[in-house]
């Protein structure tokens, strides 16, 4: 009895979005019902995965459901199956969270929009794409819910038509997108052809060791497909055009859950299908792909002016990590990257859902016209701090402890390999945190310190809903960082020992000894190493040190405040000297928070020159990079496979 509500759970988890959606329609007339049924769906969906995770995570049970006909005796499986892992439901459960605290946001967020009706219903359809995408056993079912959650997206980017570039933004995500889904029906039309059938399971016994050029040619064409959807290099100005232009709460699922599906993908991809994880060439090429993505977008955001591409930019950034960890192949790596992949969706949510509550209040996200927020809205201020300090790898926060297992695994790699190019990677990555670090102490003077424009003074703090989503990811965020040993155990070592059990995967939904009668004995699971074993410092003493920081701080501000009423009485303030300056006095030069780093911008003059002329917002020129991109890819999986 207990076997076969578990089973059921999957199917209904992503059935309720759909239905919610259909109900937001049906219902659309009655205003408070919208948000009520969102909140009931995600609310559902969120329960039900979490239901799994005692037998999924805690037990090791793989969870199947066949729709349709089974697999007939010896032959080839005829319906749709879907089956999860560990790896699934830990993406699942990234999407369950996610979309429940982006809804609970939304209902004071979208409150003055207009088409609030059409908005829920493509949200929900966004969260049951994604979650249909992540849980689904059949390869042709995850392309139709990739079409489904890319429609979504496209037409929630646009959802504000009248927000300057929104209708563009979504142009070229539907375009480059397109381009993308075609790739994955085409790779998946030829696996058909060649294996006969679609199902995932089976196709991880029949396709490994038996490359041909089709099947190399369907490998290129789903490497590329799955990676317009995690816009990791050179896809990555999609997502700045996409969140800028979007609602914040929807920026939230782009950026914390839609890049992960194609992350999903890539590892279903890599180490299940073709499991070609072996060669050294493909781990070299998802590291060097992960460092690109990292690097070039970490400097892309250092030159932002607006809130919400800089944002956007870190996002890829920060996916480069994920990537280039799970390129790796090993025990630590895997389970590094999943732990950051967790915690990019935590602390980017925050970041996103401040910027939303910034030009909820404001109207605007230009940095330049931002400043002095702190003091009329410190709760938003202090959530985005937390943010700040996670992406940034501050202790005791979760980014810190990802980021750090990061850093031990490319360097355990790059020692027993002897490969330079992991040491790179390692310097890369270590660069990359700096640059991070310095972009949010930017933001930070830019929107919530510094001088307050004129504009800004009739600003008060945001409602208490959007509050409360804030701070749920904000909890989540201090609490991963200070039990890490949680979520290792409970969470990311399971999934990483999933990732290298593709025998364990294709038994169970075609039977006992399917996968060694095919494809002989399977290769043991790789050690995973725990976050006790990574050497990392207890977060409890970084949290002790952060308290006594914030402590000295404190104790300063407030001498300071004194100080400065005794010098308003007795000096004329110079309101020029208000904000950052450079130079000397009789040399004025005035230096806005959004041009912090000027300095470190005229000396990386000629690399953003050619950044900037790479990045010509021309939808012809993104689509011609798709095209390239694949290219480069078919040409590489012909000579290393």
């Amino acid at each position: 009895m207990i076997t076969n509500i578990y089973q059921h759970l999957p199917v209904c988890a992503v059935m309720v979005l759909f239905f919610g959606a259909f109900l937001t329609v049906a219902l659309g007339n009655i205003k408070p019902l919208r948000p009520v049924i969102t909140l009931l769906s995600t609310g559902a969906a969120l329960v039900m995965l979490c239901m799994l995770i005692k037998p999924v995570m805690g037990m090791g049970q793989i969870i199947s459901y066949w729709m349709g006909a089974r697999v007939p005796a010896g032959g080839y499986a005829i319906g749709i199956g879907m089956e999860v892992d560990s790896v699934s439901l830990f993406f699942g459960l990234l999407l369950g969270v996610a979309a429940f605290v982006s809804a609970v946001y939304s209902v004071q967020y979208m409150v003055h929009d207009d088409h609030v009706a059409q908005y829920y219903t493509l949200f929900q359809m966004l969260c049951g794409g994604v979650l249909g995408m992540v849980l689904t056993g059949d390869l042709f079912n995850m392309y139709i819910m990739i079409e489904i959650l890319t429609f979504a997206a496209v037409a929630l980017t646009a959802f504000r038509s009248k927000v300057f570039g929104a209708l563009e933004a979504a142009f070229k995500y539907f375009v480059v997108g397109s381009i993308g889904s075609t790739c994955v029906l085409v790779g998946t039309i030829m696996l058909y052809a060649q294996a006969h059938t679609l199902n995932l399971a089976q196709l991880s016994a029949l396709i490994p060791g038996n490359f041909n050029t089709a099947t190399k040619l369907a490998f290129a064409l789903l490497l590329v497909g799955f990676a317009t959807k995690a816009f990791i290099v050179p896809f990555h100005p999609l997502a700045a055009d996409a969140h800028g232009a979007a609602p914040a709460s929807v920026s939230v699922m782009i950026s914390g859950v839609l890049t992960k599906s194609g992350i999903y993908a890539i590892i279903r991809l890599v180490f299940f299908l073709f499991q070609v994880m072996d060669k050294g060439s493909i781990r070299l090429v998802l590291v060097l792909v992960g460092s690109l993505s990292m690097f070039v977008c970490v400097t892309m955001a250092l030159a932002q002016h607006d809130f919400k591409r800089l944002l956007a930019f870190h996002s890829i950034s920060q996916i480069g990590y994920v990537l280039t960890a799970i390129g790796l192949c090993t025990g630590l790596g895997i389970s590094a990257g999943l732990f950051h992949a967790m915690n990019h969706t935590l602390f980017k949510s925050l970041l996103f859902l401040a910027a939303g509550a910034v030009l909820h209040e404001t109207g605007t996200t230009d940095l330049g016209k931002l400043g002095g927020l702190s003091r009329k809205m410190p709760h938003t201020t202090v959530l985005f701090l937390i943010g700040a300090a996670s992406i940034s790898g501050l202790p005791p926060f979760n980014g810190f402890v990802s980021k750090w297992m990061v850093y031990q695994a490319i360097y355990q790699k790059a020692v027993e390999s002897g490969n330079i190019a992991y040491m790179a990677a390692l310097i890369t990555a270590l660069v990359t945190s700096t640059l991070t670090l310095a972009s949010f102490v930017k933001v930070t003077q830019s929107v919530f310190f510094g001088q307050m424009p004129l504009e800004c003074q009739h600003v008060k703090e945001v409602p208490f809903g959007m509050r409360l989503g804030m701070g749920l990811f904000a909890i989540l965020c201090v609490i991963t960082g200070l039990f890490p040993n949680l979520v290792t155990t409970y969470l990311t070592e399971p999934a990483a020992k999933a990732v290298f059990s593709a025998g364990a995967y294709i038994n169970n939904m075609m039977g006992a000894g399917y996968a060694e009668s095919v494809m002989g004995e399977a290769a043991p699971a790789l050690q995973i190493i725990s976050f006790e074993a990574a050497g990392v410092w207890t977060p409890l003493h970084w949290l002790l040190v952060l308290c006594i920081a914030l402590l000295a701080l404190t104790i300063f501000a407030v001498a300071a405040k004194y100080d400065g009423y005794v010098r308003e009485a007795s000096a004329v303030q110079d309101d020029r000297y208000d904000v950052f300056f450079g130079g000397e006095k009789t040399v004025f030069s005035q230096v806005g928070g959004g041009d912090l780093f000027w300095g470190f911008k005229h000396n990386w003059r000629h690399y953003f020159s050619i950044m900037h002329d790479l990045h010509s917002g021309v939808v012809n020129d993104y689509a011609l990079w798709a095209v390239v991109a694949l290219a480069l890819a078919i040409a590489f999986v012909q000579i290393a496979l």
